[in-house]
């Protein structure tokens, strides 16, 4: 058999509890749900931290299938500063009816969160979302191209300011496997020129359903950072799988404007897939030289000409 369609096999039999029929998918507007201002704050286990740095986390929650407390617990062991969440429930049956982003922020202490809905399952809306320590200035979310009859994508842009700086957090969840490699290179596509107009210091975070030497983490790689690849512990796959070696599809990707420091995977049970956790500094800006500064090496050329 072939090795290909060994990991096809795998990926439909293990996706099934995820995956969504087109008669259950509503493509129509996706609200965002915002984070009240009053929500409830749980201290984050403290850690030392230097000036501008940061830990964020990638999480696939798997709509927390196995429990919201194991899910919470990672977070909060983790200590992140900013976590970005795939698969995730608002107000469905599954999730017992649960708001999902806010009952993990009440329990993680951060308490900053959005949601943003791709579609309407088990009653309920579901997509992607984030947690943060820092307030959210301002949030949106672009549609991403799909096959027809698929499960609508998005790409969620979230602003807010971190250290005193403007900072851009972009969210994904690509169109998973098997195949369809296409598709994640077009919504790859459309995630760069989203993020090419932006001049802010750019993270942007997700189960992306591909490998490191696919098509779309390539174009991601021109600009971005895999901070795992660069200064990454341990083992690096992210998606276990049974007979066949387990995968790497979940990333942390960063601009320029961050230095990467460590990064590791959380060999958690919590889901069927586990969370990155990655450290950052967020360097300040280069400052151009004053007019004052300019002249003045002149000047020095100048006065000791003879």
């Amino acid at each position: 058999m072939r090795i290909d369609r060994l990991v096809a096999g795998l990926f439909l039999a293990s996706s099934l509890a995820c995956a969504s029929s087109p008669s259950s998918l509503r493509a129509d507007s996706a609200p965002v749900t915002l984070s009240a201002p009053g929500a409830l704050a749980v201290p984050v286990s403290s850690r030392t931290q230097g000036e501008g740095d940061l830990r964020v986390m990638t999480f696939n929650i798997q709509s927390a299938i196995r429990g919201l407390d194991k899910v919470s617990e990672v977070i909060r062991s983790a200590s992140p500063d900013i976590v970005a969440l795939q698969e995730v429930d608002v107000g469905s049956h599954r999730a017992n009816g649960l708001d999902q982003p806010a009952e993990l922020a009440r329990r993680t202490g951060l308490k900053y969160f959005a949601h943003f809905r791709t579609t309407t399952l088990y009653g309920g809306d579901y997509g992607v979302a984030i947690l943060s320590r820092f307030p959210l200035e301002s949030v949106e979310q672009h549609p991403l191209p799909v096959e027809t009859g698929t499960e609508p994508r998005t790409v969620a842009r979230v602003n807010m300011k971190v250290y005193g700086q403007d900072v851009s957090v972009y969210v994904t969840h690509l169109t998973r496997r098997p195949f369809n490699g296409g598709v994640r290179v077009r919504q790859s596509a459309a995630i760069m020129k989203l993020m090419s107009a932006d001049p802010r210091p750019k993270l942007l975070m997700g189960d992306m359903n591909d490998t490191p030497e696919s098509g779309s983490l390539r174009l991601f790689k021109r600009e971005l950072a895999d901070v795992f690849e660069l200064r990454g512990e341990g083992s690096a796959d992210t998606y276990p799988l049974p007979v066949i070696p387990n995968l790497r599809i979940d990333y942390v990707l960063a601009s320029d404007r961050f230095m990467p420091r460590h990064s590791k995977v959380l060999r958690v049970n919590a889901s069927d897939h586990y969370p990155v956790v990655a450290d950052l500094t967020l360097l300040e800006p280069v400052k151009a030289p004053s007019a004052e500064m300019v002249e003045r090496p002149h000047e020095a050329v100048s006065a000791s000409s003879p």
